[in-house]
């Protein structure tokens, strides 16, 4: 098998194992799925908690009607609003409720505890963490906040030298 292949089938298996571990915590908690999570995490992000459903799309990397699907059940049980815009009825916005932004607080306690389990020393070091952020980057990745590594105020672009 090819370096790049094998490369590539890490990837995914340990990108199946962290989403089975977050959905674990996060639907043992507080009822919601990592999707439900991330979809969440980036409204609560937004100015105002809000944003236009096709940019939430964008965002998350789903299709308009994935959004939708994805956005159902949290309307169902009042995390998010749907609202419309008053200059443009084609234009949909998602909304965090006031419930949304508490139970949000409480997921993001739970994910950074996941992550910092994740992640713990002696296994990961910062530096090691850094040079992973900066390698998923090189794949297209970013944080759920959009920047890479190199944008965020004091980064430098470089997590560090890759051990031999």
């Amino acid at each position: 098998m090819s370096e790049t292949l094998d490369a590539s089938l890490r990837l995914l298996r340990a990108q199946a194992a962290l989403v089975k571990r977050f959905d674990a915590a996060l639907s043992g908690l507080h009822g919601v799925s990592l999707a439900d999570f991330t979809l969440l995490l980036r409204l609560g992000q937004a100015p105002g908690g809000r944003l236009r459903r096709v940019d939430l799309a964008e965002t998350l990397g789903l299709t308009a009607s994935g959004v939708t699907r994805g956005l159902a059940p949290l309307e169902r049980i009042g995390l998010v609003t749907r609202e419309s815009d008053a200059r443009d009825a084609r234009v949909a916005y998602a909304s965090l409720t006031a419930t949304g932004r508490e139970r949000l607080s409480d997921m993001l306690t739970t994910a950074r505890q996941v992550a910092d389990e994740v992640f713990a020393a002696p296994r990961w070091s910062p530096q090691d963490v850094a040079l992973l952020s900066e390698l998923t980057t090189r794949l297209g990745g970013t944080g759920l906040d959009g920047t890479r590594p190199d944008s965020r105020p004091g980064g430098s672009g470089r997590a560090g030298t890759p051990r031999p």
